[in-house]
């Protein structure tokens, strides 16, 4: 195939019918709104969890490496999950898929408030997590399919506030609740809102599309819940193998053979149009890159969630509720800037916007390094601020951008790809910064530092390697590209790529 008949190929015009067909007939904004009011429900319920695990354990009579599985669980439940909803969004409409997926999680809320044991509240926790797993790619393939290019950045800031700022308020909304109703009000409160959400999306959410019919390749599940999931729960338990275990690594093996073995099925299928997650978005440069940094982003955000906590509680001595006080301007910030990013990225497009966003991150990162024993709860939440404030400035851009580089029929494949990987980050993000803290503990414990102090000096290591981190995010920043046409299109145009770029790179791959 040519170049001229690949970008005839790749045109947003011709489209599998469930894409192009998909139509929202009523406004779109009820319908995204419900939408994101659903996910942010789901995403707070991730992370509000590792406030309350405590008096979990303390109530149900668990360890707490049985205790760590109600997270352990969500996650890998999500990484299995969202690799096949790049299929299924194209099966399903719109429509059937929230209804599938707001169900699921208000019946694990339902058994999680009522679970006798810890294995119903597990259960209940894995049930929520499919649900989760469902509604965030849909929520980003429905924003760009049914917004004008010209408000697409502002749209996915109210994505951004889904996916950075409901994880970083998690654990601030847990410590409120639990501290004064106990833990499973924390599951009690989020039931209302997901049965308002569910009689809302089924009332505004009205979709008419003809479906593709294609088939589930069996393996290809079987294969991405061994890749996806080993490697999941291997990083999730990175720290065991510091005690002597070696399960995790086995995980990891298990994890890297079965990824690679998708890989090259997938490859195979997508020259058929039947795989279960196409991964031609990995040959547009604006994805590629705007992965990585995202993947560092969430990564370090994830990390600092965990570690900040641990500094507060047990280096300064600070309690759970004051903790997540402290932690909430954060997360509060992520969500006020971002529609406002949004805004500024249609208007001037993502360079200008995501440079000066990772230096911020990057920055935040190294100034968290400095932290000690007697640093000054102000000076923390100012240094969290900044860090924070860099995350808003890169979401939403690199969210916007990655996806909007992709022909309109890759879309659900795309932002499965991303939301995958997200997964994968934040695990990676929280093994990798808890094990710098351990072994930079033990390592100043065995030089005769007391255990404040001691903990003190593993979070000054954690920081580090966060600001390294950082810094390729700011190496990968100024290579992002602004979309041909992507600024000052009118509200009647296609949402259409660079297609030359596009279509001449998937050539070339």
């Amino acid at each position: 195939m040519t170049n001229a008949q690949a970008r005839e190929a790749l045109t947003v015009t011709e489209l599998p019918s469930a894409i192009e067909s998909e139509k929202v007939t009523t406004r779109v904004g009820p319908v995204l709104a419900v939408l994101v009011i659903s996910a942010f429900i789901m995403m707070l319920n991730e992370t509000a969890l590792s406030v309350a695990l405590p008096p979990i354990m303390a109530d149900l009579q668990v360890t707490a490496t049985a205790g760590q599985w109600l997270t352990t669980g969500f996650m890998l439940t999500m990484a299995v999950i969202i690799p096949t909803t790049g299929f299924l969004i194209q099966r399903f409409t719109t429509r059937a898929l929230f209804t599938a997926a707001i169900l699921l999680f208000v019946v694990g809320t339902a058994v999680a408030v009522v679970a006798p044991t810890f294995a119903v509240l597990l259960a209940a926790r894995v049930v929520q997590a499919a649900g989760t797993a469902i509604i965030l790619p849909l929520l980003m393939t429905t924003t760009l399919t049914s917004v004008p290019v010209e408000k697409r950045g502002m749209m996915m800031g109210l994505n951004s506030v889904v996916i950075s700022m409901a994880p970083a308020i998690g654990p601030t909304v847990s410590g409120i609740v639990v501290d004064g109703m106990g833990w499973r009000w924390m599951f009690g409160l989020m039931l209302p809102i997901g049965l308002l959400a569910l009689v809302l999306g089924l009332v505004l959410i009205r979709t008419t599309n003809e479906t593709i019919r294609a088939r589930m390749d069996a393996l290809s599940v079987v294969l991405a819940a061994l890749g996806f999931g080993g490697l999941v729960y291997a990083l999730a338990s990175l720290g065991a193998v510091l005690g002597g275990n070696l399960a995790p690594l086995a995980a990891a093996a298990v994890g890297v053979v079965g990824l690679v073995l998708f890989v090259v099925r997938q490859v195979r299928l997508q020259r058929t149009g039947n795989a279960l997650l196409d991964l031609r978005p990995f040959t547009v440069h604006n994805f590629r890159v705007s992965i990585v940094v995202v993947v560092i982003a969430m990564a370090t955000m994830l990390g600092t969630v965990v570690v900040l906590p641990i500094y507060l509680q047990t280096g300064l001595d600070v309690g759970i509720m004051t903790t997540g006080l402290l932690l909430l301007p954060g997360g509060l910030i992520q969500g006020i800037l971002s529609p406002f990013v949004g805004r500024v990225y249609d208007a001037v497009g993502p360079r200008p916007v995501v440079v000066p966003g990772a230096i911020l991150l990057a920055a935040g990162q190294w100034w968290l390094s400095t932290v000690g024993p007697d640093t000054s709860l102000g000076l923390v939440v100012a240094m969290h601020l900044v860090f924070c404030i860099g995350m808003a400035m890169i979401m939403t851009p690199l969210m916007t951008v990655s996806l909007g580089s992709l022909p309109r029929n890759l879309y659900p494949h795309g932002s499965a790809i991303m939301n995958t990987l997200q997964q994968l980050a934040g695990a990676a993000g929280t093994a990798l910064l808890v094990a710098a803290m351990t072994i930079g503990a033990a390592a100043a414990a065995a030089g005769g530092v007391a255990e404040p102090a001691a903990l003190v000096s593993g979070t000054q290591d954690v920081f580090v390697l966060g600001g390294i981190l950082g810094l390729v995010a700011v190496g990968s920043a100024p290579f992002v590209r602004r979309l041909r046409g992507d600024v000052g299109r009118s509200a009647t145009a296609e949402p259409v790529v660079d297609e030359a770029v596009t279509a001449r790179e998937m050539v070339d791959a």
